[in-house]
């Protein structure tokens, strides 16, 4: 099976979505258009946002049903990001919090999509 490397989220208005985006990754779109907003992340992972006005067939689901996951290296990376991104005025549904995979808090973007960032704990990484 072909490895999935692009995800699309259904927002109400993809430039207002665009410039969030750009933002919180620290990087410009490579294609912006009414409707739709393609981000191309370091490692190739591709990131759009298409308007759920538009999108064909029609989208029955809202924001809030999926999570967008942010990996980082350290426990204090995770608590830094929340420490930004709350200043940046992004709702904060779940504080910095150690679950069984790690440190990890949860944020929403304007059409409610889950943000989750984490560390993973040592304890469950591979080792060689």
């Amino acid at each position: 099976m072909p490895t999935p490397n692009f995800a699309i989220l259904y927002v109400d208005q993809p430039q207002a979505s665009g410039a969030f985006y750009s933002a919180l990754l620290g990087r410009e779109p490579v294609e912006s258009s009414p409707t739709f907003v393609l981000f191309v992340l370091e490692n190739g992972f591709k990131l759009g946002l298409w308007s759920r006005h538009t999108v064909e067939p029609a989208a029955a689901a809202a924001g809030g049903g999926a999570e967008l996951v942010l990996a980082l290296e350290s426990p204090e990376a995770v608590d830094a990001a929340h420490a930004d991104w709350s200043g940046r005025g992004l709702k904060i549904l779940q504080a910095p919090t150690e679950m069984d995979f790690g440190r990890t808090f949860v944020a929403l973007d304007p059409d409610n999509h889950r943000l989750r960032v984490y560390c993973l704990a040592e304890d469950m990484i591979a080792q060689p």
